[in-house]
């Protein structure tokens, strides 16, 4: 691509207590554009000061919702280095989003090209603190000016960035999960492998729920028979009994997540017998009253790894390990937290510098 590159005349001020980073507050001084129109397809690939769109009141995107999204993070190495971790898994992954609600593929080479380029003009904002990085949102919208339920002809692609610190203000701390039985996120059929905001309005309301318990996140159970551990809200999550790691499979409800993909990469150079199967919540209980059940945590890239401390369940709390992090769940934040910061060498080929 032929990217069109406008610099801000008014930059921001930028954060400068890393501290109070927190996650989604801040953003850069610019954005990537691009549109879609049906007979030409994507054109005018360009770099702008960070803007507000100026969109129609009867666009698709605000009626029905045709709308998809990803997430991934920049990192500052300590030789000053910026790269970004395994992009082409988020190009493809919103390849089959798009294709899902029916929405033009952006080409996976555009896709990286643009997010480097964009973190390339605004390299200035990518923090270097411990555990501190940008975030990078890469997202498409419908712009059709219709009330008719069809696809839209027009989209918008954009990318924005900004510096962030840990997703959970108890960073690396264990957090206590609340296990939704009621309401469900996905069933066969819909939309449970995307990420398309519908699927994240429609958790809102468990997770306000769970919090008002006193708990961080909800743990979706299958849509079907309401038995089956699926994910977190904004996580994959994985439980480690008796030595070898359980997880949902990714059959069409549950996100396939880029960091669950490389957890599952990781244990298998160890050694770690993975399960991709579907575990009954009630197993999971059991196997904590019996202490089979060693540690568990949630995975993915905003949080990257999240210990888990204590399950609930109709009532039932399960309590794992003495609540502090596992030892397992430790050595996979370290391995992929030392890829990604380069700390460590990546003998898999998962980073590629913006300059690369």
């Amino acid at each position: 691509m032929d990217i069109k590159i406008t610099k801000t005349t008014n930059p921001k001020a930028k954060p400068t207590d890393v501290s109070k980073l927190g996650f989604g507050q801040f953003f850069s001084d610019h954005m990537f554009l691009m549109d879609y129109d049906e007979g030409v397809g994507w054109h005018d690939p360009r770099i702008e000061p960070y803007h507000n769109f100026e969109l129609d009141p009867a666009c698709v995107i605000f009626h029905y919702a045709q709308e998809i999204f990803e997430g991934m993070k920049a990192y500052k190495t300590a030789e000053g280095k910026i790269q970004l971790f395994r992009p082409d898994c988020n190009a493809r992954r919103m390849q089959d989003s798009a294709d899902r609600l029916c929405m033009p593929k952006v080409p996976v080479e555009d896709f990286i090209q643009a997010a480097k380029a964009l973190v390339q003009v605004d390299r200035d904002w990518v923090p270097d603190h411990e555990g501190t990085s940008l975030y990078i949102r890469p997202f498409m919208f419908a712009t059709d000016v219709t009330l008719g339920v069809h696809a839209s002809k027009k989209y918008t692609f954009c990318i924005i960035t900004g510096p962030v610190g840990a997703y959970y203000a108890e960073g690396i701390n264990p957090v206590k999960i609340y296990v939704e039985d009621d309401y469900i996120r996905a069933a066969p059929g819909l939309t449970g492998f995307t990420k398309c905001g519908g699927n994240y309005a429609a958790s809102i309301k468990a997770g306000d729920l769970a919090e008002k318990q006193g708990y961080d996140q909800v743990l979706w159970l299958d849509g079907v028979n309401k038995k089956y551990v699926e994910e977190v809200g904004s996580m994959n999550i994985m439980f480690k009994i008796d030595g070898e790691i359980y997880t949902a499979p990714c059959e069409g409800t549950v996100l396939p997540g880029v960091t669950r993909r490389s957890i599952l990469e990781l244990c298998k150079d160890w050694g770690v017998k993975v399960h991709e199967e579907h575990v009954a919540i009630a197993d999971i209980m059991d196997a904590a009253k019996n202490g089979k059940l060693e540690e568990v945590f949630g995975c993915g890239t905003a949080a990257v790894i999240s210990p888990v401390k204590e399950l609930k369940w109709k009532g039932d709390i399960a309590k794992i390990g003495d609540g502090n992090i596992g030892p397992f769940t430790q050595k996979l934040y370290d391995t992929l937290t030392g890829i990604q910061w380069g700390k460590l060498p990546d003998s898999k080929g998962w980073t590629t510098g913006i300059d690369e």
